[in-house]
């Protein structure tokens, strides 16, 4: 079957995980100070704009994924919806965060909880590539395997590099949360017409690569 269906339903879990996150950052309470009580707010905003990052670059990454993959099959749908149920579930953890800064109290445990979400989900969309790749299993045959091999190493990054922001959390929290930021960067960077930045795997000389190794 094609991934019409999928990438469909992909996009509105996304849609709707990504809308959920504003509605974590609450209104102030009547009778207070209210540009004080709005400063207060800062852990939620942050927690915000990094969970908003994190799922904008998740979707662009699962978009320019599907335009390799060309077909799924019953595996690839029940890793796909076993991602989807952690994008969904992502609001949680980004209060969890935001509650902590908030307290001052368990910041540590927080990003920790946090991170380790988000390494499950790196592993997840590994899986989900690394199983349609294999042996050209659901991917066009016009990807070389040397541009198979780049992309397993680019998709390699998340999930190890939040596997160290995990174990960095329990010690240093606030820089956990600077490597959440710089590593959505580091995946956000090339949409935005820096032609020369490596891209994560959405590469238009594919098939100039393959003329090339033929």
């Amino acid at each position: 079957m094609d991934t019409t269906r999928l990438e469909a339903f992909s996009d509105g879990v996304f849609a709707i995980a990504i809308t959920l996150l504003v509605l974590e950052i609450k209104v102030p309470p009547p009778d207070t100070a209210l540009a004080a009580e709005l400063l207060h707010l800062w852990p939620s905003y942050l927690a915000y704009v990094v969970s908003f990052l994190v799922i904008g670059a998740i979707w662009i990454n699962h978009h320019a994924m599907f335009k390799h993959i060309v077909r799924v099959d019953g595996t690839l749908l029940l890793l796909n919806l076993f991602h989807l149920m952690l994008i969904a579930f992502l609001p949680f953890p980004t209060a969890v965060l935001a509650e902590a800064f908030h307290r001052g109290t368990d910041e540590p445990v927080a990003a920790a909880f946090y991170s380790g979400i988000l390494t499950v989900i790196g592993i997840f969309v590994n899986a989900m590539w690394r199983y349609a790749a294999h042996g050209y299993r659901l991917i066009s045959t016009h990807l070389t395997a040397t541009k198979i091999q780049k992309i397993n190493r680019q998709f390699f990054v998340g999930p190890t590099v939040y596997a160290i922001a995990t174990v960095i959390a329990l010690v240093l929290p606030w820089l956990a949360v600077l490597l959440y930021i710089l590593l959505n960067v580091f995946y956000l960077w090339p949409r935005w017409g820096h032609k020369t930045a490596p891209s994560p795997i959405d590469d238009p000389t594919v098939s100039r690569d393959r003329n090339k190794n033929d």
